[in-house]
């Protein structure tokens, strides 16, 4: 790697041996409270790439000779806080090791060493979240069309809400989404004229795979915190991903407004604000 890679510092490569243990079954047989668990060993191999830098020179104050010194350190310090790149094998799924993946970590977000990871780990790139929720998008895009009202966005999200908490309750592994599967939900959002060689096609143009699965919950906001940001020239507005349902876009007298449905009187500056009328000139 280093006779291929030019790294504009040094580097040190660290490698830690460990082993994760997990308390296994007890047996069939009666023990006594005393005992404990038979613990079951899972051996790890970690490695971390770190860049070097030289410490910052600092004046001190010597209370013997009451004078300034210079405090000059030629030994460089190693950042471990942010990584240059690393990885963990094998992983654990479930309390046990899986040799068929290596967890890597990169310095930063989305930014994936691809030389390191095909050469160095001789393994294949996994989609990332962000990955799916843009392939997501961009199928949608070339299935519908770049333009969809709040109505039937809500309805997709509701949808792909619905396939999560169904799977959380039948306690079955994380669900994902294939060609189908998406052509189901967005039948169900009630977008007409959807077909499944359609769908399939998207796939096949956006990432060039008709097998791929895309995990449900990356492909929607967070229900639990208001992740859908609207932004306008005059206001910001944040919601959840549920009360989508409730702003609607629409022309009055011409201009585009947002309208947002509310159950009671909105307060500003602490007047509490008066229901007006719309109306349309002709």
């Amino acid at each position: 790697m280093f006779a291929e890679r030019h790294y504009e510092t040094d580097v040190v490569v660290t490698f830690i041996r460990g082993n994760y243990y997990r308390a296994g079954n007890k047996g069939h047989e009666v023990r006594d409270e005393a005992e404990t668990d038979v613990m079951n060993a899972h051996s790890f191999i970690m490695c971390s790439v770190n860049k070097t830098q030289m410490p910052k020179s600092e004046l001190l104050f010597d209370y013997i000779e009451k004078e300034f010194k210079y405090n000059m350190v030629v030994d460089p310090i190693i950042n471990l806080k942010t990584p240059l790149s690393g990885f963990l094998f094998p992983i654990f799924t479930e309390g046990a090791s899986d040799v068929n993946r290596v967890l890597y970590g990169a310095e930063k977000k989305f930014k994936i060493d691809d030389y390191f990871v095909e050469h160095v780990l001789n393994a294949q790139e996994t989609m990332t979240a962000e990955d799916d929720k843009i392939v997501f998008e961009e199928v949608v895009n070339q299935v519908v069309g770049d333009q969809m009202n709040t109505s039937t966005l809500s309805k997709v999200y509701d949808e792909i809400f619905q396939v999560i908490d169904y799977h959380d309750e039948e306690e079955e592994e994380e669900p994902r989404l294939d060609y189908n599967d998406v052509e189901a939900v967005l039948k169900k959002s009630g977008i007409e004229d959807v077909s499944t060689e359609e769908v399939k096609n998207a796939f096949d143009t956006v990432i060039n795979d008709t097998t791929v699965e895309l995990k449900a919950s990356n492909v929607v906001p967070k229900s639990s915190s208001k992740s859908i940001k609207i932004k306008t020239k005059v206001a910001d507005v944040a919601i959840k991903p549920q009360d989508l349902k409730y702003v609607r876009q629409v022309k009055v007298d011409g201009k585009l407004c947002l309208m947002i449905e509310v159950e009671e009187n909105t307060m500003i500056e602490g007047f509490e604000m008066i229901p007006e009328a719309l109306f349309k000139n002709d």
